[in-house]
């Protein structure tokens, strides 16, 4: 059985700068999603023409720039990562190819092959945040199990996550003994019935 050997890691992409080259309906599907779990992302979408939807998102979104402009190298400077999603084959792999010789990760959509991250399925209730992958295999299975998950994580578990948060800074002890008695709190949590 062939097995998920990405890592899964969650990025501040406040801090960080992301690149989107493609300005049509899946750049707009990219930007939206990027903003659904980062709505502060520093994110320069570069493309000769843009969907109206992406113009109405760089309205709403102060840290979203636009660039109106062909596709050229100089456009990786200061990168963290990149997203091409253009409707063009050639200028997709150009941008991987150009990203992988600055060390860049790098996602050309609908390209599994030329991709070094997949944006997968995602739930957010307040500070919890849970990815969901199939291997970029089955974008449709993510989405079930993100509706699933919002469907069964309770609402307050968010205030669950802080109080653990407050009751974790008045332990005291090594560190052995703070995380035996963090565990015993949140055991109950894989118990429930």
């Amino acid at each position: 059985m062939e097995q998920n050997e990405l890592y899964p890691i969650f990025l501040k992409l406040h801090n960080l700068n992301v690149l989107i080259v493609g300005g049509g309906n899946v750049g707009l599907e990219k930007l939206s999603f990027l903003l659904k779990s980062s709505p502060n992302a520093n994110v320069e979408v570069v493309a000769k023409e843009f969907h109206l939807e992406i113009k109405v998102l760089a309205e709403k979104y102060p840290s979203i720039k636009l660039t109106e402009k062909k596709f050229k190298k100089k456009m990786l400077k200061k990168r963290h990562m990149v997203i091409a999603c253009t409707d063009d084959l050639k200028v997709n792999k150009k941008v991987y190819d150009l990203a992988r010789k600055r060390y860049l990760i790098c996602n050309i959509a609908d390209t599994p092959d030329l991709c070094d991250y997949y944006l997968g399925g995602i739930v957010t209730k307040g500070n919890v945040k849970i990815a969901i992958s199939t291997n970029g295999k089955s974008p449709t299975t993510a989405k079930r199990l993100r509706e699933f998950f919002e469907e069964v994580i309770p609402e307050d578990i968010n205030q669950m996550v802080e109080n653990l948060n407050e009751y974790r800074k008045t332990l005291k002890g090594n560190f052995e003994e703070k995380v035996k008695r963090m565990n015993e709190i949140t055991d109950s949590l894989k118990n429930k019935e």
